[in-house]
């Protein structure tokens, strides 16, 4: 389990803890995507789709493949630039941001195809991505001292917290392409974890896994929203995870949005029925 402990050493420390003592008060809207318009040619992936997801909730976004799901992700991180629209991180304009710097401002995330270091361990792997918290200069770095010595020490102290956190001691130092498909994906998740974010987007975490191995990310999951207080975007296929793990649902089909709700308005919506999970009798 996390040892909180060290996580205060974090300098995001604060920003979880707060959010923990108190679930009754009302939730912001931290990320807020606006009229998103989103052509390739001819092709339009996304079209005039707007979301919300509020602080430490579980919105999942669900749709058949092609829908928009990941195109969606990717604007929101900085990979696309939708052609009309607008993203909105705590009121700041996100489209046109470099994605490494929409990263440091708070929003994490994993990718539907693994993207690992593959030939790093575990614990490189998950040191890689705290890149962004480093301040101290080349020359410090290759002499390791003082501020690059201290650095080191507690960015460890984070990343060996994360991993306790994941139940990976065991991988720490293997090399991830010699991973199990479901253990590479756990530390695709710590990787994400390392960047401290404020909003975690997470794309098919649990695609190819055994039910048991969906059983221990989704406890991951809820953990890292309810402990560590990160609001979460979840593009997941497996409908039975997104019931148990959604407070809300957006549904795309071929880049529109046709619905949003509670799971239970979800499941009983016609239009999302004929659409996701076929012809409603």
């Amino acid at each position: 389990m996390l040892r909180i402990e060290m996580w205060k050493r974090s300098s995001s420390f604060e920003r979880y803890s707060e959010g923990a003592k108190d679930c009754r008060i009302a939730a912001k809207i931290g990320l807020k995507v606006d009229n998103i318009r989103l052509s390739f040619g001819d092709l339009i992936a996304l079209n005039e789709v707007s979301l919300e997801v509020k602080e430490r909730e579980v919105l999942a976004l669900i749709g058949p493949n092609g829908a928009g799901k990941t195109a969606l992700i990717n604007c929101i991180t900085g990979f696309y630039k939708p052609q009309r629209g607008h993203i909105f991180f705590y009121g700041e304009e996100l489209i046109g941001i470099p994605s490494h710097l929409i990263a440091k401002k708070g929003i994490g995330r994993t990718f539907q195809n693994i993207a690992l270091y593959k030939g790093l361990t575990t614990l490189d792997n998950l040191l890689a991505a705290r890149h962004n918290f480093f301040k101290s200069t080349f020359l410090e770095d290759i002499c390791m001292v003082g501020r690059a010595r201290r650095e080191e020490i507690k960015h460890r102290c984070v990343v060996e917290d994360i991993i306790d956190f994941l139940e990976i001691q065991h991988i720490r130092e293997e090399h991830v392409d010699s991973l199990a498909y479901g253990l590479r994906k756990k530390v695709e998740l710590g990787r994400a974890l390392c960047l401290e974010p404020k909003y975690l987007l997470l794309d098919e975490p649990m695609a190819g896994m055994t039910k048991e191995e969906k059983e221990d990310v989704c406890r991951f999951i809820l953990d890292a929203n309810q402990i560590l207080g990160i609001s979460i975007l979840l593009v997941e296929h497996d409908m039975e995870v997104v019931m148990d793990l959604a407070d809300r649902i957006v549904v795309l089909d071929y880049g529109h949005k046709i619905a949003e709700g509670t799971p239970q308005e979800i499941s009983r919506n016609k239009d999302v029925i004929r659409a996701y999970l076929g012809e409603a009798n």
